[in-house]
């Protein structure tokens, strides 16, 4: 069967538990009595003829407490919720006109009532056979001396396809927010968009750098032999593409024989693109659609939105945003410690993956979140597991890939 990604999009609207207090001459003043509500979930979707599997996950945000189930031929389904702030998330495979096409979805609710049944539409959202995220390494490395390193970070992206695909003009997107923290915004939609506080664009007129099946490119944050620094960097001088820096306080040297990627955006003074390295970010790649280039897109997808700040006043801030159909994959990252959601469209990235155990985790340098193989191609190269969620396609506190230098 052909494979398809579902976006479900979850209008989360949840049954509430409450509390109530009772007393009598018999019994303590202000004992409390706790009361769940119920939650129904009702599935629906066009031409879907079967709910073959779905893990459904609910996480209680002040407590961390979660609930799954795993619900196997079911279109509807209830569950006992307690008084909270909820985060839900669904994955899975159902049947649509005869094909077997993954579901994903997240929502986010307060419990309200104490009965609630909320239908769930499912949206098909066709799975593109482009270029994907193999790895991100952005925690860097200590020295041998034990002080940071602030270089040597990279991108490697792979063509997890059975053709040759073109590098040039794609599009590397920075969330604007971070998985870590809720502001809030308003307005706020990330089942159309990607909001971004950095994007750089890859040169190349259109067929100047193909790719091979199964074959990668990197895009480092500066194309030299980093071990000549320091033993415990990686030789990325031969990485396929830079970012451009005029931060003087770094000290990168430009490699002349590596292309720049052009930044076309970013909210940081030395015309940068700086990985965050606790990992609480989320990347997109992405291309401009016919008619599109880096100048239509910021003449005409300035995103510009308002958030009350800590002080109980209101920010408002403009940032840029990427349109979902631009989008050919992406990258979730946090920690366990400190996650609260995601910032992709479920159809796009479900899931999260993450370096580091808990924020400021010592133990996170020198580690990448690489994707997992589901097999090997015709030509023995390695065929890489992508369903949308990066909690399953990715594994956590992995070994960077480049460690010993750039390998074809």
């Amino acid at each position: 069967m052909k494979k398809r990604v579902i976006l479900l999009s979850l209008i989360a609207a949840m049954a509430t538990g409450f509390t109530v207090t009772s007393c009598s001459s018999d019994d303590d003043f202000g004992v409390t009595a706790k009361q769940n509500g119920v939650l129904t979930l009702t599935f629906t979707g066009e031409n879907i003829t079967e709910y073959t599997n779905l893990d459904v996950e609910i996480i209680e945000i002040n407590t961390g407490a979660i609930i799954k189930e795993t619900l196997k031929k079911e279109n509807a389904h209830s569950f006992e919720v307690a008084y909270g702030s909820y985060k839900i998330t669904v994955n899975g495979v159902v049947i649509a006109s005869n094909e077997e096409v993954r579901a994903a979805g997240t929502g986010q609710t307060d419990i309200t009532s104490a009965v609630k049944n909320v239908t769930i539409p499912l949206f098909v959202k066709k799975f593109h056979e482009d270029f994907i995220i193999e790895e991100v390494f952005f925690t860097g490395v200590k020295t041998s001396d034990n002080k940071n390193y602030n270089s040597s970070r990279y991108f490697k992206i792979t063509n997890n396809t059975n053709k040759i695909l073109f590098a040039d003009q794609l599009i590397i997107g920075q969330s604007e927010f971070l998985t870590t923290d809720d502001k809030n915004p308003t307005p706020y939609n990330k089942n159309l968009s990607f909001a971004v506080k950095g994007v750089m664009v890859l040169p190349g007129s259109g067929n100047q750098y193909p790719v091979q099946p199964g074959d990668f490119i990197v895009i480092a944050d500066n194309a030299i032999n980093h071990k000549q620094n320091t033993s415990t960097a990686y030789d990325l001088h031969n990485a396929d593409f830079e970012f451009p820096s005029t931060n003087p306080a770094l000290g990168q040297v430009d490699n002349p024989s590596v292309p720049n990627a052009e930044v076309i955006y970013t909210q940081m003074t030395f015309n940068m693109f700086f990985l965050h390295n606790r990992g609480f970010e989320s990347y997109v790649i992405a291309r401009f659609p016919i008619g599109e280039d880096k100048n239509t897109f910021l003449q005409k997808f300035k995103y510009d939105y308002t958030y009350q700040n800590s002080a109980g006043t209101i920010t408002s801030k403009s940032a840029y945003a990427i349109p979902n159909s631009w989008i050919i994959d992406a990258e979730n990252n946090s920690v366990p410690t400190k996650f609260i959601h995601t910032l992709t469209a479920a159809g796009i990235d479900s899931g999260w993956a993450s370096v580091g155990a808990t924020d400021n985790d010592a133990n996170r340098y020198g580690k990448s979140v690489r994707r997992k193989t589901a097999g090997t191609m015709s030509n023995g190269k390695n065929l890489y597991m992508d369903t949308n969620n990066s909690s399953n396609d990715f594994t956590k506190d992995a070994l960077p890939s480049l460690k010993d230098g750039i390998q074809h």
